[in-house]
């Protein structure tokens, strides 16, 4: 101890010290500790320096603190130091630094609640965690799980999974989550789906029996514990639930912050649903029940929703709507019976108010009257010997009686309702074990603490012994295994407070006792406690200040209990004249709650399940008398009981320990608190457990581990051969106290702190060894770093001095040269001076006179144009006085004239008036008539004349009147001259004198100006220079314009290349994922068809059982699989009628495949339409904005489409007709062979072809004239419009189709706006620079336009090609149904069906084409013609063949004349012909012209498959014999029934063939030589199939003698397609063999194997040992994985699998090793590190290295690689500053932000020179990685496998060639 004590408490030792706020606090000693002092000097984590004071009594030492390497372990008992701090550290750090909630602790597994939810608890990981040891992965609830669950199966032992912890600390989800884990990995064996019965029981518990407390939103309020049954398969078969201790009194109280059951706030929640009116239910607010914790809302829950999931799972388990609401109608009587109001009468008596609503509710509800509910809630019967009393009861005691009736109620409900669960979840299967989940409450304390908190913690103090036995157990058997000496380790016993309840005059016994006394209470038997406990019993204790309490010293922690309501919550008493009421009920369901009890009751007054285990012997004939004395018998003591049998239960399973531990109180994420974390560490016994482990051996090594970490502490010396004896002699110099470890068989034990004392020597041993090198590298890096120095610095004053002279000798230079330059200067500034000065003068005078002379001008010029002004005024003037003077003339003759006509009018109204005149008129009124009109015509005539004449006398007067004025003015005029001539003679001769004066001064000036001029005109050419360089620099800018567009011009085509080659990677991708799920869609199919077969097989077998043969699903028996075969081939073997009843009914399954694949295609079809609908909307919507640019040029296209459609119409109108006449010449010659020569049906196809050419050709000079014409229409309105509007350049140049004529077109431009002969004078005035500049901008518009034109071209051909695919698609479907359709049909059908088929093909295909682009119906019409010319090409082809067996038929009809059998030959088909036996003398003939074909009877097709197929051995074939015999074998017979076109044989031969091939995998599916074989000849036959189908695409590729071979009756490409199919199903059986035998392997070879040896050492493990990374016999290494490739692939290439199907085998291998490989480093913590990195890296490189050796390094293997690359590249990075997460983000492209953040939290250091990454430095690659848009998944999906493909492959053997072995027992073949 002392030597130990030198190494461990010394300087810069951390330890661990008591605090008050965090429990435990790290210090480091600031001197080393010596024997016999009193303190300890410390330094705290902040640098605060304390003194520890030691215990003068016990001088104990702080507790050291573990390596920094040890902190975070997966395992508590790893750790060197097993203490309360280390064990709190640990789980700190992983919970809030690493993000993981589980720990294991020895057996325990500690789940801390995260309050957040994880996502790792998908499929994928449960898929992880399928099959694995415990230890092998970092901890989890689905690694519990799987150990029971694998334990179940190999132990033959039942189990059970003891879920505990306190409210909110996450039980139910732990144990919810294991259920699911067990419902996945097993499955159910019925149709009823057992496991989502289990799984559906949830909701249902969770709303009955939870609640929400101030420390958990979902608390259950009761104990269950569930069985899981399992059959002999282990598959899930049922369960069964038992409940413990509901919380009643929840019911009818809630404390401040709680709830009541969830249920009641679902039924108020959904008050609003019709079907609940009846209820008369409303906000949860309104009952007394539901508010009294003032909380009725839970974040984030929406009741309603709640309800709705509650219900569906009541359906899922058997519970019907009556049933339903029934329950519903129950749990609302509830809420208005505790709504029911009871009043004071007096001080004795109570009364309900009459027609009380609430009271009325409840009775309606359960059926009762209202008047005896409300006559026994205030009263009750008392009874004694004579006579019976009925007492009335105050209001308190009445309201208790109340509550009591609704806890009792609600107590049977619950009852009712478990035991109806348990009715769903059995099964009529046998039982062979289960696994046992329990859910229990953990230990609890309260400030008030009762008889719920009191059985509560005696049952963990149960669970507790029986937890501390199983551990010390499981020590024992450890030490004991090793057979290593133990001696008996002191552990905490609670035997002893168990007597102290449970015992004889226990604490439960006395409170019995106490409730069947009259007048007992609470007090007395808190007396009758400390009279018999007080003084005998050291665990029970007496309050200083209460007589009414007790305390109990339990093992966790001490408990003060008030007896306060124990009795009354023992005695759980109800008024039985209530019950009886309720008996009454005319409610079926409630008398059905109330009448369950007298068959059974459980402990807990709860129905028991099924098991005989829980149900109590009651017996029935007692009668109610006994159910009665049952129903009184106390909680405390059905709860003992009911524990007892629970206790038993658990002692005869394996239990498996999960301790939930609640981080807080304040429900926050990931929120640590130490004081909390440490209660609930007590109490739940993980720190027990931590306590036994430290107290024997809790530090276990192997010996080969040992040595690998330890190897430095030793000499080469002290290494000897055998390892066991070389740690022994290692560990006998390092630790002298040899009582410190012990050496068992296989391990080494270790005491406490010896790891860390061990790691502590490493360490400084390392440190030394790293001392040393880097004094070494230091010391040669400084010496290198001097010398450099040195030569550095001679450089430097070399160049230096040299420089400082030249230096010297520049500035004397500048010196002498700037005194000159002054001189100079200095004459220049002055004489610049003085001619400024002058020209400044000389400026001013010439402005100055200038502006005097422009004065001078303006006052002449503004005086001459008055003088017009006046002029035009005056002459204004007076012909506006005449205009107005002849106006008034014609109105005084019109006034004169209207007054005469008026005077007319009335002179002749009057005489029409009179009566004479009115008689005058009726006389000879025809006469006078005729009279007026004449006499009318010739006023008429006088009127114009008169007319006329004034007109002329108008116009004379006109004339005259002009004359006139004429002359008045110019008499006028001649007067005012004649006065002014007088006064401007004086005038004149004055200004003359003033004329004379200026003109002088005008000469004088005159030469000023000339001489202004001259300096303007100089100043002109300046400027004109100017403008010169202008344009030359404007040349030039347009120049580097027009690079700069040919650069964007070539940048866009090679964006747009780009763009294309993304989008044909993408459309590759699209397609790569609909073969995906077409190959998925395969294999869901052949699980089915497996699941049919197999299902119908045990049906048989129950049906008919053979003797000595018993199938099992799991794995199927070879020997019986053989028998059986053998067996039904024998059967068939019998008769032919056998044989064609099999082939039927295999057309028929096939048959139905195909209909069901084309219904699933076609679904999958509509789905992926509408997702391309979608995207084509989200496309046209982003290009309806650029569609608006170019609505004025939609005028041509839309008379070129209305031309368009007319053509289309005549045309489809022409090919219907066409169909029309085809279809009625078949129908009406189908019977007389129309598919002959010469038929009707060939001429009119003959004739319909030829008349299609014709069609072609003349439609396509129609198309051609009427584009040109629309052509020169379009350009002649372009023309007229650029003459008018300069923006339609745009359209113009939108119509250049390449760079050349875009060239063209700008140097036209170019040329046009630049002038021929350019006058720089007039050049700025007119404005035309402006102009060649806008012109240049506007070519640059319009290339820019050209460019976006192209844009739109690229796009519109990605469109096309996304038509294309969704084309091919349709294309596949309709292949599909009309492949379903043709088996349907006869075979005189068929021809008539392809017909139909094509015509409809190429009419549908002509009409999308012309919709589509109308350049494009050439071509379409070119594709037809050509198609047509291939049918008629084909036909040709069967004419010359149908001609040839003809002859052929002439010929053997000729040679059976001679051999006398001519009488048969009108009688004999060809068919026929072929089948017969064949004369000796013609068989040299027929081997001499061998035609590559193998003939066999009908009865012989059974014994073909069984020898060929069935029997058949690959590893003989594939050695001995041709690759792809069978193949070539199977298709020779085929050719033969296709020769003498014998329908019915090819089709029960391929039907035969694919079901036989099946029928091996089945039985041979986990061979991978079986698979590989057959998987090889299927694709050889389906390149068979394909080589000599006679397609020119096929046929291309053989030899002229291979041609000949081609098939010639039948068209097989349906069935190529299900032998396609079948190839799909084969590869993917050979991915899934492949799988299984690598699996083992992977994660030893890849990561657990040290392929590098001493790189990484081993970490100390615990409790949970992981596989050891050492190669240890049988263990896997990379050499394995490698070895297993070659194999794989060696194999592969002798059964002559296709290169290219190699090469996609090759790369699914090497997806499923970096898959698997990558997620079990992301599960598992030991394995990331920086050495683990390196090692990976290594591994990789041996894989690739492999890939060169094979030639597959360029085809994608690689690539799937690289997740596992970068993840072992970010284990070797930095991971310390912003540029390394820029660094990593880069190089992580491969990987997903969950799996980078995965990575770095699980990055462990092995050594202590490595460092932990920090929780910043992560927070900062999450927000770097924020924006990437990826799958939030994990882990890799391992069961992916890409879709695969099958090239052509043509096969140069020739078929004539081809030799059968008598191997193959083959003779009944024949050659032909």
């Amino acid at each position: 101890m002392n030597r130990e004590l030198e190494y461990m408490f010394v300087k810069r030792a951390r330890v661990w010290i008591p605090d008050a706020e965090e429990v435990w606090k790290s210090a480091e000693l600031n001197k080393d500790y010596k024997n016999g002092d009193a303190s300890l000097q410390l330094m705290l984590e902040d640098g605060t320096n304390i003194e520890h004071k030691l215990d003068p009594k016990t001088k104990n030492l702080p507790y050291l603190r573990n390596p920094d390497i040890l902190v975070g372990e997966n395992d508590l008992t790893a750790l060197s130091y097993l203490h309360e701090p280390a064990v709190l550290h640990n789980l700190k750090v992983r919970f809030m630094d690493s993000k993981l909630i589980y720990t294991y602790c020895g057996i325990v597994l500690v789940a801390i609640n995260p309050y957040e939810t994880l996502g790792i608890y998908g499929s994928d990981i449960i898929n992880a965690y399928s099959g694995q040891n415990m230890g092998d992965m970092d901890p989890h609830i689905f690694a519990v799980a799987e150990e029971a669950y694998k334990q179940m199966a190999r132990d033959e032992r039942n189990q059970s999974i003891i879920v505990s912890g306190e409210s909110g600390a996450g039980k139910t989800v732990s144990a919810k989550y294991a259920m699911r884990y067990f419902a996945t990995v097993s499955g159910s064996t019925s149709e009823a789906n057992v496991e989502q019965k289990v799984l559906a029981s949830n909701p249902i518990m969770e709303a009955i029996g939870n609640a929400k407390t101030t420390r958990n939103d979902n608390s259950s309020r009761f104990g269950k514990y569930i069985e899981i049954g399992f059959d002999t398969r282990y598959r899930i078969i049922g369960a069964n639930m038992r409940t413990y201790l509901l919380e009643k009194s929840r019911v009818v109280f809630q404390a401040d912050e709680e709830r009541n059951y969830h249920i009641f706030y679902q039924l108020c929640a959904s008050s609003h649903l019709p079907e609940f009116k009846m209820l008369k239910l409303s906000s949860a607010n309104d009952f007394l029940y539901t508010r009294q914790g003032r909380s009725p809302v839970i974040d984030g829950v929406d009741d309603t929703k709640e309800l709705s999931s509650t219900r569906k799972a009541f359906t899922l388990l058997g519970i019907n709507e009556s049933n339903q609401m029934g329950l519903f109608q129950v749990l609302a009587a509830i809420l208005h019976l505790g709504n029911v109001e009871i009043k004071d009468r007096d001080s004795d008596s109570s009364i309900i108010p009459p027609n009380n609503g609430h009271l009325t509710a409840f009775c309606d509800l359960v059926g009762v009257t209202y008047q005896d509910m409300s006559q026994w809630l205030c009263h009750r019967k008392l009874k004694t010997a004579t006579e019976t009393y009925i007492k009335t009861l105050p209001r308190l005691q009445a309201t208790n009686a109340r509550d009591a009736l609704s806890k009792h109620i609600y107590a049977k409900l619950f009852n009712w309702i478990v035991e109806h669960v348990n009715k769903a979840l059995i099964t009529n299967f046998k039982q062979h074990s289960f696994i046992g989940v329990l859910d229990i409450y953990g230990f609890e304390t309260f400030e008030i603490n009762s008889f719920e908190q009191f059985c509560i913690n005696y049952a963990n103090e149960k669970l507790q012994q029986q937890f501390n036995m199983h551990v010390f157990k499981l020590e024992q058997e450890e030490y004991m295994k090793e057979q290593i000496p133990w001696t008996l380790i002191d552990f905490y016993d609670n035997q002893p407070c168990i007597n102290l309840i449970e015992a004889k005059m226990g604490i439960l016994d006395l409170l019995d006792e106490e409730c069947k006394m009259p007048k007992g209470s609470d007090d007395s038997w808190a007396q009758k406690l400390y009279n018999t406990h007080l003084k005998t019993c050291s665990l029970f204790e007496k309050p200083r200040m209460s007589n009414r309490a007790f305390i109990i010293q339990h093992f966790a922690d001490k408990v003060e209990y008030q007896c306060e309501g124990f009795l009354e919550k023992n005695k759980d008493t109800v008024n039985e004249e209530q019950i009886n009421v309720l008996k009454a009920s005319k409610f079926p369901l409630l008398v059905e709650l109330f009448h369950d009890g007298e068959k059974a009751i459980s402990p807990t007054g709860q129905v028991p399940g099924t098991g005989g285990r829980t149900r109590l012997s009651i017996k029935p004939e007692k009668g109610r008398e006994k159910s009665s004395k049952e129903h009184k018998k106390t909680v405390g003591c059905q709860f003992r009981n009911s524990l007892q049998m629970l206790m038993e239960t658990l002692n005869a399973t394996t239990p498996h320990y999960v301790r939930c531990i609640k981080p807080n109180d304040f429900k926050l994420a990931f929120s640590f608190d130490p004081k909390r974390a440490v209660q609930q560490l007590r109490a739940c016994g993980v720190l027990e457990t931590i306590r036994i482990s430290a107290a024997g051996f809790p530090s276990r090594w192997t010996y080969q581990e040992f040595f690998s970490r330890y190897r430095v502490l030793m000499k080469q010396k002290d290494v000897l051969p055998d390892r066991r004896l070389t740690c022994r002699n290692v560990l006998e110099h390092l630790v002298q106290d040899q009582d410190k470890y012990q050496f068992g068989k296989t391990k080494i034990f270790f005491r406490a702190g010896q790891v860390a004392y061990l790691e502590k020597l490493r360490a400084e041993k390392l440190r030394a060894a790293c001392i040393r090198i880097q004094k070494t590298i230091r010391c040669w890096l400084a010496r290198k770093k001097y010398l450099r120095k040195r030569s550095a610095a001679i450089t430097i004053q070399r160049f230096t001095r040299g420089h400082q002279a030249r230096r010297l000798a520049k500035f004397m230079r500048r010196t002498q040269a700037a005194t000159t330059i002054q001189k100079y200067q200095r004459m220049c500034v002055e004489k610049k001076r003085y001619r400024q000065k002058q020209a400044a003068a000389l400026v001013m005078q010439t402005i100055l006179r200038a502006y005097m002379a422009r004065q001078k001008y303006r006052a002449l010029l503004r005086e001459s144009k008055v003088v017009i002004i006046q002029k035009r005024v005056r002459g204004w003037l007076a012909r506006c006085w005449y205009k107005r003077c002849l106006v008034s003339l014609v109105y005084l003759q019109c006034c004169f004239r209207r007054m005469k006509a008026r005077r007319e009018l009335k002179k002749l109204k009057i005489e029409a008036r009179s009566v004479e005149h009115f008689k005058k008129l009726n006389k000879g009124m025809e006469n006078k008539i005729m009279q007026l009109q004449r006499k009318l015509d010739e006023q008429n005539k006088e009127n114009r004349l008169v007319n006329e004449r004034l007109a002329g006398l108008e116009n004379t007067y006109t004339t005259e009147s002009e004359r006139m004025r004429g002359e008045l003015s110019r008499l006028r005029g001649a007067e005012e001259d004649a006065k002014n001539k007088g006064h401007q003679v004086t005038s004149l001769l004055e200004e003359l004198e003033k004329l004379r004066k200026e003109l002088s001064s005008t000469q004088k000036e005159k030469k000023t100006i000339e001489d202004w001029a001259q300096n303007y005109r100089s100043e002109m050419e300046k400027m004109v220079s100017e403008l010169k360089d202008q344009n030359g620099s404007l040349k030039k800018e347009k120049d580097d314009l027009n690079r700069l567009i040919q650069e964007q011009s070539q940048q866009m085509t090679e964006k747009m290349a780009r763009a294309i080659l993304e989008e044909t990677q993408q459309l590759k991708t699209d397609l790569n994922e609909e073969r995906s799920r077409y190959q998925n869609l395969l294999t869901e199919h052949l699980r089915l068809e497996e699941k049919y077969d197999d299902l119908k097989e045990e049906m048989v077998s129950s049906n008919v059982p053979k003797a000595g043969h018993r199938r099992r699903d799991s794995t199927h028996s070879s020997n019986g699989s053989e028998y059986t075969y053998n067996s039904e081939y024998a059967e068939l073997e019998d008769g032919s009628r056998a044989a064609e009843d099999v082939t039927r009914g295999m057309d028929t399954s096939l048959t139905l495949k195909l209909q069901k694949r084309l219904t699933e295609l076609e679904q999958e079809k509509q789905s992926l339409r509408n997702e391309l609908e979608n995207k084509e909307d989200q496309f046209q919507r982003a290009r309806a904005r650029d569609d608006v640019e170019f609505k004025k040029a939609r005028g041509a296209e839309l008379e070129y489409e209305s031309l368009k459609r007319q053509e289309l119409e005549s045309e489809n109108k022409k090919l219907r007709h066409d169909l029309k006449e085809i279809r009625q010449s078949l129908v009406g010659n189908a019977a007389t062979g129309a598919g002959a020569p010469g038929s009707p049906a060939y001429k009119v196809v003959l004739e319909q072809l030829n008349a299609s050419c014709e069609e072609l050709e003349v439609r396509k000079e129609e198309v051609l004239i009427l584009r040109s014409q629309l052509v020169s229409q379009k350009e002649a309105m372009h023309h007229k419009e650029t003459m008018t509007e300069p923006s339609v350049y745009v359209e113009d140049v939108s119509k250049l189709k390449d760079a050349g004529e875009l060239k063209q077109a700008y140097v036209g431009l170019k040329d046009t706006n630049r002038s021929a002969a350019p006058d720089f004078h007039k050049l700025n005035e007119d404005g035309e620079l402006w102009l060649v500049n806008q012109g240049l901008k506007e070519t640059i518009r319009l290339l820019e336009h050209q460019l976006q034109t192209q844009r739109r071209g690229y796009d519109s051909e990605v469109e096309s090609l996304r038509g294309e695919l969704q084309n091919v698609k349709e294309e596949n479907n309709r292949q599909q149904q009309l492949l379903a359709q043709n088996l349907q049909l006869p075979p005189e059908a068929r021809i008539e069906a392809s017909l139909q088929h094509e015509i409809t093909r190429l009419t549908n295909e002509n009409l999308e084409l012309l919709a589509e682009d109308p350049t494009a119906s050439r071509e379409a019409r070119v594709i037809i013609l050509r198609r047509m010319v291939d049918l008629m090409e084909q036909l040709e082809k069967q004419d010359r063949t149908i001609r040839k067996l003809k002859k052929q038929l002439k010929v053997y009809s000729k040679r059976i004349g001679e051999m006398g059998a001519g009488q048969t030959e009108g009688q004999t088909s060809p068919g026929q012909m072929v089948d017969e036996p064949i004369h000796p003398v013609n068989i040299p003939r027929r081997e001499k012209d061998f035609q590559g074909m193998l003939e066999y009877n009908k009865e012989d097709e059974l014994k073909l498959v069984k020898n060929l197929i069935l029997e058949l051995k690959p590893r003989g074939v594939a050695v001995n014999l041709i690759p792809g015999l069978p193949a070539y074998i199977l298709f020779m017979c085929l050719r033969h029934a296709d020769y003498v076109n014998d329908d019915q044989k090819v089709r029960t031969l391929l039907t035969s063939t694919i079901n036989s091939i099946k029928k091996i995998l089945k039985k041979r599916g986990d061979d991978f030589e079986t698979v590989s074989f057959w998987l090889s000849n299927t694709c050889r036959f389906l390149h068979c199939l394909k080589q000599y189908s006679g397609d020119e695409a096929f046929m291309k590729h053989n030899s002229p003698r291979q041609n000949e071979h081609c098939l010639s009756n039948f068209d097989l490409a349906e069935y190529r397609q299900v032998i396609s199919d079948l190839a799909i199903q084969i590869y993917q059986q050979l991915i899934k063999c492949m799988e299984n035998i690598l699996q083992p392997m992977i994660v030893s070879g890849m990561l657990e194997h040290e392929t590098i040896q001493g790189v990484s050492g081993v970490k100390p493990t615990g409790l949970r040992k992981r596989t050891s990374s050492i190669a240890d016999e049988g263990t896997y290494t990379l050499d394995s994985i490698l070895r297993q490739l070659s194999a794989f692939h060696s194999t592969m290439c002798q059964h002559g699998t296709d290169p290219e199907l190699i090469k996609q085998v090759v790369k699914q291998q090497f997806y499923i090793i970096g898959a698997v490989t990558l997620n079990n480093l992301l599960l598992r913590k030991d394995m990331c590190s920086w050495s683990k990195g390196m090692q990976i890296r290594y591994n990789v490189s041996q894989l690739e290295e492999w890939l060169r050796d094979k030639g597959l390094m360029t085809f994608g293997a690689k690539e799937t690689l690289e997740p596992l690359i970068q993840a072992a590249q970010l284990l070797q990075v930095k991971k310390k500053t912003d540029e390394d997460a820029d660094a990593i983000c880069s190089m992580c492209l491969g990987l997903t932000t969950a799996q980078i953040v995965k990575v770095l939290n699980l990055y462990t250091p092995v050594n202590e020179f490595e460092e932990r990454v920090s929780v910043s430095f992560i927070r900062t690659i999450q927000t770097r990685l924020r924006d990437r848009c990826e799958s939030p998944q994990l882990l890799m999906d391992t069961k992916m496998i890409y879709p695969v493909t099958f090239p052509f492959s043509p096969s140069s053997l020739a078929l004539e060639t081809i030799q059968i072995p008598s191997s193959l027992n083959l003779a009944f073949l024949t050659r032909v």
